[in-house]
């Protein structure tokens, strides 16, 4: 199956301003420009992904995606994830592409291998494939096939209302739980366990 990924991304000097209190602003933006390059690398080494798009309102995020062989779209309007995701699936979806992986740029453990095996549990669609954030509250990944099957409805608690939705539309509803999607980089405690998991040898 063939897909597109479609990786959204906040302004690179605005990201992860929850970190403020350990790292400074540059800090940050180094940290947010290396974890959009590791997740366009890894995604574009899956050869099951057709393309990667990434959407942002910053101009030097979409630079460095295009350094990287991503294809770019330029959020416009209030900042609202879900809208801007909805904006890039419309974008996949002229190209016809089966489905759409979306994956934040904020999964510092992200493995091509992982990756597939996510995209293994998507065969004989409809199906919506979600990977919890390691509190099974939010997503940190979505698998949907084929494109449009449901609404996109990212945020706090979104990992439940993802479920439903897939139920709903009567799909079938896959739940991908691994160590590398499962950790997104929020908050100090998270940067702790990234540099715990690197020491014992998490590739």
């Amino acid at each position: 199956m063939t897909l597109w990924a479609i990786v959204p991304v906040k302004p690179l000097r605005r990201g992860k301003s929850r970190l403020s209190g350990v790292l400074s602003q540059d800090e940050r933006t180094d940290l947010n420009r290396r974890l959009l390059a590791h997740t366009i690398d890894t995604l574009t080494a899956i050869p099951e992904i057709e393309h990667v798009l990434v959407i942002s309102r910053d101009p030097a995020a979409l630079a460095l995606a295009r350094d990287h062989g991503a294809r770019t779209v330029q959020e416009n309007g209030a900042p609202h994830l879900n809208v801007a995701l909805a904006r890039a699936t419309i974008v996949a979806k002229t190209y016809t592409t089966r489905g759409v992986l979306i994956v934040p740029a904020d999964l510092p453990l992200l493995s091509p291998e992982d990756v597939r095996l996510m995209l293994d549990r998507a065969h004989k669609p409809p199906v919506v494939v979600v990977a919890p954030d390691r509190h099974r509250k939010g997503t940190n990944a979505l698998l949907v096939c084929p494109v449009g099957l449901i609404d996109y409805d990212f945020g706090p608690g979104s990992f439940e209302r993802h479920c439903r939705l897939a139920r709903q539309a009567g799909a079938r509803l896959e739940i991908c739980e691994l160590p590398s999607l499962a950790l997104d980089v929020d908050l100090p405690e998270d940067l702790d366990i990234v540099e715990m998991e690197l020491d014992n040898g998490f590739e």
